[in-house]
């Protein structure tokens, strides 16, 4: 549905000396390769603090919420399934705030993190991105519902589908392992 209105991509051409130039499929691969730009930049922003505070949460004291048996249990991690950790990560909500600062924090390899920060970044924008698009066509048309009325709805409710599994497992699957024992 076109509102008349210049899209993402019909400003940045016209930066670029490519106004005259516009479709839909253009619109998407340049807002999918921007939007891919700065998830990876915000990662190595999250990998470069993680980077500088580890060395201090390394010498600081166990306390009631930090212990270091946990950065321990961490790096032990990201050695076993690191690179992965950093894809997987992307696709559920939370977690990938903090994959890439944990990444830093034990000193993932720049190399890994780089190729799976990109990796990663660039298919959950380009699976989002299209998801949306796709299925914001297919329902328009379908049903003449317009999904964008009820976006705040929909992202709660992609939060507590992707969420919810990971919370039930944490908190089920330890009690699990304690009535065992």
């Amino acid at each position: 549905m076109d509102d008349g209105s210049p899209g993402l991509s019909h400003s940045f051409l016209n930066l670029i000396g490519l106004g005259s130039v516009s479709n839909e499929a253009l619109d998407l691969f340049v807002l999918i390769a921007l939007v891919s730009l700065a998830g990876i930049l915000g990662n190595y922003v999250g990998y470069w603090f993680g980077l500088k505070s580890g060395p201090f949460l390394y010498q600081r004291k166990d306390t009631f919420l930090f212990k270091k048996k946990y950065l321990h249990q961490a790096h032990d991690f990201y050695q076993k399934y690191g690179g992965w950790a950093i894809v997987a990560a992307r696709f559920v909500p939370i977690i990938r705030t903090f994959a890439p600062i944990v990444a830093g924090i034990v000193q993932m390899e720049k190399k890994k993190f780089t190729y799976f920060n990109m990796v990663g970044c660039i298919a959950w924008v380009t699976s989002m991105i299209l998801a949306g698009h796709f299925l914001q066509k297919w329902i328009l048309s379908e049903f003449g519902f317009d999904l964008k009325d009820h976006l705040e709805i929909i992202v709660i409710g992609i939060v507590l589908v992707s969420t919810v599994p990971i919370v039930w497992k944490l908190f089920f699957s330890k009690s699990k392992t304690e009535s065992a024992q």
